[in-house]
């Protein structure tokens, strides 16, 4: 979902500037990897950031790290004694995650794992007030499921790119595209799902809230 320039432009100009090593990982990425939108950018970020600062979790999981931008805006607005794991299966991108964790004053809240999310969310010993889903959109479904248990009642969900920049109400993408059904399969999901609340913001790629309000 795409805002036009210049209402863009003007909300860049109206909220808190992009951290310099947020600019300079954008600038990366668009230089060394083939898909630089994937990247939140900076009205995302400092949405992320406002609602961890709203949420006060204090573990928190990100599933899908790429270049790490999300998960150094959310590090940015938890408590200083919280944490956030996160999860990249690309190892490939392992080196260039690390170079900014390094380079962030929150780096010691962040531990990044490589591998097969599911199999290593199954094996952290602790439970997550928030979890961020923002990995291969054909297990959005799997990933909810497996973190489901592990999210006390009053914890969050946040699922990124949900309305898929508006390929979901395309039926086309959606009987061609994996990535497309994946996402409209999740979202079916999610609205008849009586354990939770949900709301999807039109930001972006669609960003959907979903508060867990009961186990069962």
């Amino acid at each position: 979902m795409k805002l036009s320039t210049e209402i863009e432009k003007y909300i860049h100009a109206h909220i808190d500037e992009e951290p310099e090593i947020l600019q300079e990982l954008k600038r990366q990425a668009h230089l060394t990897v083939i898909h630089p939108r994937m990247v939140s950018g900076h009205l995302q970020g400092r949405i992320l950031k406002t609602f961890m600062r709203m949420i006060r979790p204090r573990h928190v999981l990100e599933i899908g790290t790429y270049l790490g931008y999300s998960a150094l805006c959310i590090a940015e607005g938890i408590p200083e004694n919280a944490t956030i794991d996160t999860i990249e299966i690309n190892d490939e991108l392992e080196h260039k995650i690390q170079h900014f964790f390094s380079k962030s004053a929150h780096a010691h809240k962040i531990q990044l794992h490589i591998g097969n999310a599911i199999d290593i969310i199954t094996n952290i010993p602790y439970d997550f007030d928030l979890v961020f889903i923002d990995g291969n959109k054909r297990h959005y479904i799997d990933y909810y499921n497996c973190v489901f248990d592990k999210i006390p009642c009053g914890g969050f969900i946040i699922a990124d790119n949900t309305l898929w920049d508006g390929h979901v109400i395309e039926e086309e993408s959606i009987t061609t595209n994996a990535q497309t059904k994946g996402i409209v399969d999740f979202n079916e999901y999610i609205s008849h799902d009586p354990r939770v609340e949900k709301v999807i913001l039109p930001i972006r790629d669609g960003l959907s809230i979903i508060e867990k309000i009961k186990n069962s």
